[in-house]
């Protein structure tokens, strides 16, 4: 008789080790998960977020064509309008440029890019940021105060007149850099302003947690100053950090693809969602109007996903507004 207690003790641990050792189930049955599991708008954003990006990652795979290969081109199909047009193409659902190229395929490979450069901005953006305010909150004095007032001047200027300047210097500079090079000074321009708002919100937030007693303990134990920062002030500010990551990625996307939009973003050979809009306006009065509709609409999509992913992630990290 004693064997089956044991036996269902046995299972439920095991259950408990399961849900242990998978870190969605951990997820989901955290509050965060909780709360994203009751927001249908979260759940959406996240399926359009996550359409995008698998799209954009798995583009040699998933697109039909490859548009930036010119041998696989046929000027004879360009101009096409979409599929359900009466002069359409089943072979092109959302219709071809006016080189022939697939809406569809250049979507996706042109969303790889933006996504990759707004990601990279973000992430310099972030460690300059968090690295720069943490230091200012915690050491105070005259560091602060230089480090804040160089806030204030970056924040006095438009951050995408500062991105056109600066990618516009990097062209100039190296007329003829590769693709590699092109990208980082694109990046450097894009992230260039973005870290002030990193570094504003953790330096606030440091001041305030420099002074609770797990940090006087800590200082009074002997732990060294870069190790409080680090082990002790840095996870308590990483939250509303990542709050604002997500919601300046849509931002760092619109940025690249305005950049892209007025010639000074990304290489021609390697077009992105803006440079596909800029490309596509020549056309718009002329009828062609799928080329320019789709790039934006997918630029939209994109942007507004995320900023809901951010506002429901604010929402969740905040115990006073669940």
């Amino acid at each position: 008789m004693l064997a089956k207690p044991a036996v269902i003790e046995a299972n439920s641990l095991k259950k408990d080790l399961d849900g242990m050792s998978n870190p969605i189930s951990r997820w989901l049955s955290s509050d965060v998960g909780y709360s994203f599991r009751n927001s249908k708008t979260a759940m959406v954003a996240a399926f359009i977020a996550f359409v995008f990006i698998f799209c954009a990652l798995f583009a040699k795979w998933v697109a039909p064509y490859n548009p930036f290969d010119a041998a696989s081109l046929e000027l004879m199909d360009s101009l096409l309008p979409p599929a359900w047009s009466a002069e359409g193409s089943t072979k092109y659902l959302l219709g071809t440029d006016d080189q022939g190229r697939d809406i569809l395929s250049a979507l996706m490979y042109g969303t790889r890019i933006s996504l990759v450069v707004g990601m990279a901005s973000v992430m310099l953006s972030l460690v300059v940021g968090v690295s720069l305010g943490l230091i200012a909150g915690f050491r105070g004095g005259w560091l602060d105060a230089f480090l804040m007032r160089l806030c204030d001047v970056m924040l006095s200027f438009p951050a995408i007149l500062v991105a056109l300047l600066i990618a516009g210097v990097g062209r100039a500079v190296f007329p003829n850099a590769d693709d590699s090079l092109a990208f980082g000074v694109l990046i450097i321009s894009i992230s260039l302003t973005g870290w002030v708002q990193y570094a504003r919100t953790v330096r606030g937030t440091t001041l305030v947690e420099r002074n609770k007693e797990y940090v006087q303990a800590a200082r009074v134990t002997g732990v060294a100053p870069l190790r409080i920062m680090l082990r002790h002030v840095l996870p308590n500010v990483l939250g509303p950090v990542t709050v604002l990551a997500t919601i300046q990625v849509a931002s760092a996307i619109i940025t690249e693809a305005t950049l892209s939009f007025l010639g000074v973003g990304v290489p021609p050979t390697s077009p992105s969602l803006g440079t596909l809009i800029r490309i596509g306006n020549d056309f718009l009065f002329s009828g062609e109007w799928w080329i320019t509709i789709f790039p934006g609409l997918t630029l939209v999509l994109i942007a507004l996903s995320v900023n809901l992913l951010g506002d429901w992630l604010r929402d969740a990290l905040n115990p006073r507004l669940r």
